[in-house]
C-alpha cells in the first residue's frame, strides 16, 4: 500500500537524529543532509508540478516519549497531510548506555498516542521501522531489545492503516559489508540514508 501525496500538500518527516541529520533549526524548511532531504529532492525532481512542501522535525536523541511531548507543536500545528515517523533506536540505545530502558509496552503506548492524535486530523501515516546494523557482538545483543519494538511498529502500521517502510528488514537483507550503511551501527552513512530514501519513495505516490 502506498500513501498518496496530494497536490500542493505538506509532508512532515519526524523522529530522532537519523531524521534530524544536522538540519539548521534557524531555517524552518531546512531538511538536513539525510534521507529526508534525499527523499524530498527526488520526489520533487520526479514530480515538480506537484508542488509539495516538505518539513523536517527530527531531533537528535529523541525517544518516542519525547515525540509525544512535542507532538502538538512539531507535528499537529504544522497541519501536514502526510506524516512520516522514524523512532525507536534511542529507546533501545539508552538501555545499554544509560541503564534507562523503555519497555515494548511503554513504547507501544506512546507511539499509539501520537498516531491516534494524527489520525484525528485525517493525515496519512508512513511508519519507518527503527533499525540496527550491529558492528560487534555487544551491539548484536541490542537486538533483544530492538526486535520487539520493530514488531510494535509493524503492528501499529497495520492497526492504523499506515504504510510501513521496512528498512530494518532491508538492511538485514543487504548482503554487503555493514560499514557501507553505518559507521556506528545506528547512524547511516550517505549510502545508508540513500537506501532509506529509496525505500521511502517506494511507499508514496503523487495523487493523479
Amino acid at each position: 500500500m502506498t500513501v498518496a501525496v496530494p497536490q500542493g500538500g505538506r509532508v512532515l518527516f519526524i523522529g530522532d537524529s537519523i531524521t534530524d541529520a544536522g538540519r539548521d533549526r534557524s531555517c524552518g524548511d531546512d531538511l538536513g543532509t539525510g534521507y529526508a532531504m534525499m527523499a524530498a529532492a527526488w520526489f520533487t525532481a520526479r514530480h515538480p508540478g506537484h508542488r509539495v512542501s516538505f518539513r523536517n522535525r527530527g531531533v537528535s536523541g529523541d525517544r518516542v516519549r519525547d515525540l509525544r511531548a512535542r507532538w502538538e507543536t512539531d507535528c499537529l500545528a504544522l497541519a501536514p497531510q502526510v506524516v512520516s515517523v522514524l523512532i525507536g533506536v534511542n529507546d533501545t540505545w539508552r538501555r545499554y548506555t544509560h541503564d534507562d530502558p523503555t519497555s515494548a509496552a511503554d513504547f507501544a503506548r506512546d507511539y499509539r498516542h501520537i498516531l491516534e492524535a494524527t489520525r484525528r486530523t485525517g493525515a496519512r501515516l508512513v511508519l519507518v521501522e527503527p533499525f540496527l546494523v550491529p558492528r560487534d557482538d555487544a551491539q548484536r545483543g541490542w537486538r533483544a531489545d530492538l526486535d520487539p519494538k520493530v514488531e510494535v511498529v509493524r503492528r501499529l502500521a497495520a492497526e492504523f492503516d499506515a504504510t510501513l517502510v521496512a528498512v530494518d528488514a532491508l538492511f538485514q537483507a543487504a548482503d554487503v559489508d555493514d560499514r557501507v550503511w553505518t559507521r556506528d551501527g545506528v547512524h547511516p552513512t550517505p549510502f545508508g540514508h540513500a537506501l532509506i530514501a529509496q525505500a521511502w519513495l517506494g511507499a508514496v505516490t503523487p495523487t493523479a
